[in-house]
């Protein structure tokens, strides 16, 4: 994918991911401190839970991409958890060269997962509306299961 590397990728759904809280916190102070109304609670609570999925699925694409560790990635996955920590996380991958200009999964990669990247980003058309279909159904069972309380 020309001009998409994994660090302008990573860094975009980790700033996403910030800013979906700051709404979301908002939200909830309007909701449960000044009792006026809870419109940025259930806006922004809806668009925090897609952008909180797909930040996910970047995450483990990139991981396996880059190379992480398992610890780094599920270290990267938690970050999502608390407000804002996706920010130092990314700051953190990129000052230790965990975020590449360039990607690295080829067709000759090791392991499956590496070559399933490597498909995906030479298919990059299919591999977005894979992506925003797996957000959909993740989004969708979610809300199967509740909304959080």
């Amino acid at each position: 994918m020309k001009g998409l590397t994994p660090r302008s990728l990573f860094r975009t759904l980790a700033v996403a991911e910030a800013i979906t809280w700051a709404g979301l916190l908002s939200g909830m102070f309007l909701k449960y401190v000044t009792e006026t109304t809870e419109l940025g609670v259930r806006i922004f609570g809806m668009v925090h839970g897609v952008v909180f999925i797909a930040y996910c699925l970047v995450t483990v694409i990139v991981a396996i991409d880059q190379r992480w560790s398992l610890p780094r990635s599920v270290l990267g996955l938690a970050a999502a958890v608390p407000p804002f920590a996706t920010l130092p996380f990314e700051v953190y991958a990129d000052r230790r060269g965990l975020l590449g200009t360039d990607w690295l999964s080829r067709p000759d990669s090791p392991t499956v997962l590496q070559r399933a990247v490597c498909w995906l980003l030479r298919h990059y058309r299919l591999a977005v509306a894979l992506l925003v279909g797996a957000v959909a159904v993740l989004t969708a069972a979610a809300l199967a299961v509740g909304p959080p309380v």
